[in-house]
């Protein structure tokens, strides 16, 4: 297995809730999409009357609930998740509207509800598959499959990872990591930097502005969802809990119990704004997008802490991201939301214990003491909305991270037997075990036990 070369803004990125392989991932391919048919020579190009658009696996399971016609829709309408206004799949939320798409010289009528939800069984190597086709009659101009891998990554036939620089300290697991800090006497945030330059080309100055714009949409995500109440969007009629856990942590001064019930408010604000399909960051994906800004907003708000002591602790919680991304999986559509909600609460650990000053150890402890407690844990969205349990469980997930903070910080770090490696090890097995009906198509669990009342 090569060493990680994923870069900081690839893991964390900035796009439309309210899942990142169901929106981030999708819009993506629909830009990419429409750019090559603009590609073709004029004699093909002009002849196309047809776009044709397949979604498989989860995406077709749970992608009504999910937005995914809309964010499509988006892409092909030229919008990127990182530069899109925060409101733009709400444009495309009408199925039954024309929308006129750029060819070029050319323009092509398409409507959303076009957008064929197909198989949730298939042979194709991920889930989250997409095929798109521009024809001309039945002869078809242009084709490319696309797979939607997980945190608003995409892939598609051919795709060969973009040559980038070779990381300094390159290392696969947690103990070649460990090893790196020790022969070199780094702290951890430290070799992130260094990676990251090293493979991006990006100077210190550019990095930290990147980070910082991750931890303002972060923070916004929790101010506006504090400040909104009323029903979500969805057929289910879900009422936002943020603002009233937010006012009741408020009346206890955000002391003893409140102090919970804040990082509660703040897990709920952003991933409501997430199921409302607003920007969020993928931390490390939409579906998980409440626990690391509730822990940042928590820090900065009754902690004390500094924007650069949550920047660092941002460069240690990514290290744990690329960790589990590298050796297990952050799709819930691949392993369950053990591998989104999961992986948040074990980054949100990390980034606690690593701001507040204490070592690699003692940030590794508790990273896999969170992620521990998620093992096994599924993917069962209720009519396949990211709202029940996704919004509960980000909370809890917050939670679970400061706990597991808390535990690693009383005790003496050799009491630590399980080391991170070997949990994200055991989430990968579990993964793989998992029946696919626990993972995004809400075929199992709570979505299938709330259809059956």
């Amino acid at each position: 297995m090569p060493p990680i070369t994923t870069s900081i803004f690839e893991l964390l990125k900035i796009g439309p809730g309210p899942s990142s392989s169901h929106t981030i991932g999708p819009m993506k391919a629909g830009f990419d999409f429409m750019n090559r048919i603009r590609q073709l020579p004029d004699d093909i190009r002009l002849q196309g009357d047809t776009l044709e658009i397949r979604l498989f696996g989860s995406l077709s399971a749970t992608g009504e609930g999910h937005g995914t016609r809309r964010a499509v829709m988006s892409g092909l309408l030229g919008y990127l998740p990182d530069t899109c206004q925060p409101n733009v799949l709400e444009e495309c939320s009408d199925n039954d509207r024309s929308f006129e798409l750029d060819i070029n010289g050319g323009t092509l009528t398409y409507q959303p509800n076009q957008i064929i939800f197909d198989a949730v069984q298939h042979d194709f190597p991920h889930s989250n598959t997409m095929i798109f086709r521009y024809r001309q009659g039945e002869t078809i101009l242009c084709e490319t499959t696309y797979y939607s891998v997980g945190g608003g990554f995409l892939r598609w036939d051919g795709w060969e990872e973009t040559h980038r620089g070779e990381p300094v300290y390159p290392y696969k697991n947690m103990a070649e990591l460990k090893d790196h800090l020790r022969a070199n006497s780094l702290r951890l945030h430290e070799l992130i930097l260094a990676n990251e330059k090293a493979i991006t080309g990006m100077n210190e100055q550019e990095i930290n502005e990147g980070l910082d714009r991750l931890i303002q949409v972060m923070e916004k995500a929790v101010e506006l969802g504090i400040q909104t109440s009323g029903l979500l969007p969805g057929t289910i009629g879900l009422q936002r809990k943020a603002h009233i856990m937010h006012q009741r942590a408020k009346k206890e001064h955000f002391q003893g119990p409140g102090f919970i019930k804040a990082i509660n408010a703040y897990a709920l604000a952003a991933s409501e704004e997430n199921a409302s399909g607003h920007c969020v960051v993928t931390a490390p994906t939409c579906g998980a997008a409440g626990v690391i800004p509730a822990i940042v907003f928590m820090l900065k708000r009754q902690m004390g802490a500094l924007q650069n002591e949550v920047r660092e602790g941002l460069l240690a919680a990514t290290a744990i991201g690329f960790l589990c991304k590298h050796n297990a999986s952050i799709s819930g559509a691949e392993v369950g939301c053990q591998g989104e909600v999961g992986v948040a609460s074990a980054m949100a650990a990390a980034l606690m214990a690593y701001s507040r000053g204490y070592r690699f150890q003692v940030t590794e402890n508790a990273a896999e003491i969170a992620l521990e407690h998620h093992l096994g844990l599924t993917c069962d969205p209720v009519g396949g909305y990211v709202q029940i349990p996704c919004i509960e469980r980000n909370a809890m997930g917050a939670v679970k991270a400061y706990n597991a903070y808390l535990i690693a910080t009383t005790l003496d770090e050799s009491y630590q037997k399980v080391d991170l490696d070997k949990a994200i090890h055991a989430m990968a097995q579990t993964g793989r075990d998992m029946s696919k009906k626990y993972k995004e198509t809400s075929l199992g669990g709570l979505a299938q036990s709330m259809t059956e009342c």
